[in-house]
């Protein structure tokens, strides 16, 4: 089998058609370049050089063997500058878990951040709430969560990426819509679409805090786990809600979103999660694009 230092000759003397220019090109003398292809012609069984006349021409075998031995030594060079980026993390596989909500704002950022300073790094996306990440995390089915806390677990690690406040969401009707802001307070007794306890842990808890703080009682009318079906029941005229800023970027008709006074400003956390013994150096180049990424509060 011929061997690459065989083809980088036998490009050089295709391209120069002169033994003593490709030798020159190749830092070497013309009298071992010459045996270079007589060995690749030996073992290719044919021709690839015309030696009839004074000038150096191709055979049509030769024509056509250059053009596969460019493309093998393009391979070549192409694979060894690929597996050089794997040990430094520029290059290799990514499994990234996501909530929905995240995927409204946050993803689309950090995705971007990630195509431009790791082009190489192929990203597999998985949309699964936190808790179902955390399971895939510890079970090695996942490098990298974004997830909202709290993360429980020996060998994960979580770090904070932003945080982001709840808007009022209610009919374009409703009387409260005229206003540029609603106080909490608006909300005691009103009919109001709440989070499910089980599928959508997080924002419950969230926003039973908020109401305990506050004082307020609402009526809890419906549970939904989902933002998108949040919002169409407040279209629906069901009730009013609280969802998060991320969820603007939906618009859907007839649905208007406020500012609310009297809560924490910020209330509602996105983090990354990943275990301290991942050794794949993709993910570990990928973090800090992912904690610098646009969006992020630092």
């Amino acid at each position: 089998m011929f061997s690459l230092t065989q083809l980088h000759s036998f490009v050089a003397v295709a391209e120069e058609l002169h033994y003593g220019r490709a030798a020159a090109r190749l830092s070497m003398t013309q009298p071992p370049l010459s045996r270079r292809i007589q060995l690749l012609e030996r073992e290719l069984g044919v021709a690839l050089f015309d030696r009839g006349g004074r000038a150096v021409r191709l055979t049509p075998a030769g024509r056509e063997f250059l053009v596969d031995a460019r493309r093998i030594l393009h391979l070549a060079e192409q694979a060894t500058l690929a597996v050089r980026r794997v040990p430094a993390g520029e290059r290799g596989r990514v499994v990234l878990g996501f909530t929905a909500t995240t995927a409204y704002s946050f993803l689309g950022t950090a995705l971007a951040a990630v195509r431009d300073r790791l082009p190489h790094v192929d990203l597999v996306l998985r949309e699964m709430v936190s808790g179902a990440q955390a399971e895939a995390l510890l079970a090695g089915e996942l490098d990298l969560g974004l997830v909202r806390p709290p993360v429980t677990g020996s060998d994960v690690v979580t770090a904070p990426l932003l945080r982001e406040p709840l808007l009022a969401a209610m009919p374009a009707d409703d009387p409260l819509a005229a206003s540029a802001t609603v106080p909490v307070a608006d909300f005691d007794g009103r009919p109001f679409i709440m989070y499910s306890p089980v599928e959508s842990r997080y924002f419950h808890e969230v926003l039973i805090g908020v109401f305990r703080g506050a004082g307020v009682a609402p009526d809890y009318v419906q549970h939904a786990s989902q933002i998108h079906t949040v919002l169409a029941l407040v279209r629906a005229g069901l009730g009013v809600a609280l969802v998060p800023a991320a969820a603007s970027v939906l618009h859907l008709d007839d649905v208007v979103l406020r500012p609310v006074s009297g809560i924490e400003p910020h209330p509602i956390e996105l983090h990354a999660m990943w275990r301290s013994g991942n050794d794949n150096p993709a993910l570990a180049a990928l973090l800090p694009v992912i904690r610098a990424a646009p969006g992020v509060t630092r």
